[in-house]
């Protein structure tokens, strides 16, 4: 067994701040590309989400911590999907959602994009916070929109580097809400209409 001093080097916390898990910690991975989102950030986020996560089906494409799609299902999301590329984290998360005897709570490992290429479910409310030097943002929300993965008014959270302009959103999402904070600038948009072509869902 490692030392307790190194075995904390080894891993970080953050915690959830509202609902059914309020207060409790979540471990995931000391490694520089996991950023989750600060606490000031989420409780903003979820103030937005308030009157539309109570029964919601989510979608955390770039899970990291797991700490969003916890936050939802804690706040009374029916049902949470995390995607989550990185190896340790994913086994992180899948330890936390025992330690928390969390159901409907499914976590997948891999990529975020070959995922989105699969058969598509129907989400609700869908959270983008890919990695700030990625350029993932655009085609994960073209995926979204054009795969079939939104329901119709569905919501979806886009985090980014402050300094980068937000990519074009696709025709069919109206922006909400644009706020930064320190280094982050994070969004808000909703599915207004179906994209062109697609039937009705």
């Amino acid at each position: 067994m490692l030392p307790r001093s190194r075995t904390k080097s080894l891993r970080r916390q953050v915690r959830i701040i509202g609902g059914l898990w309020r207060g409790r910690k979540v471990d995931f991975p000391a490694r520089p590309e996991l950023r989750p989102t600060p606490d000031r950030i989420r409780e903003t986020l979820f103030n937005w989400l308030q009157p539309v996560i109570s029964g919601a089906r989510c979608l955390d494409l770039f899970a990291g911590s797991g700490v969003l799609g916890l936050e939802a299902r804690s706040r009374g999301a029916a049902a949470v999907v995390m995607v989550e590329e990185d190896l340790r984290a994913y086994q992180a998360i899948q330890a936390q959602i025992e330690y928390f005897s969390a159901e409907k709570i499914e976590v997948v490992a891999g990529d975020a994009l070959a995922y989105l290429r699969g058969s598509a479910q129907s989400f609700d409310i869908a959270f983008l916070d890919p990695p700030f030097e990625s350029s993932l943002l655009e085609p994960c929300c073209a995926y979204l929109e054009y795969g079939g993965w939104l329901t119709p008014g569905a919501y979806i959270y886009l985090e980014a580097w402050r300094r980068s302009p937000l990519p074009p959103l696709p025709v069919t999402w109206t922006l909400l809400h644009s706020k930064q904070a320190g280094e982050i600038g994070y969004y808000l948009a909703r599915r207004t209409s179906n994209a062109p072509g697609a039937e009705a869902e």
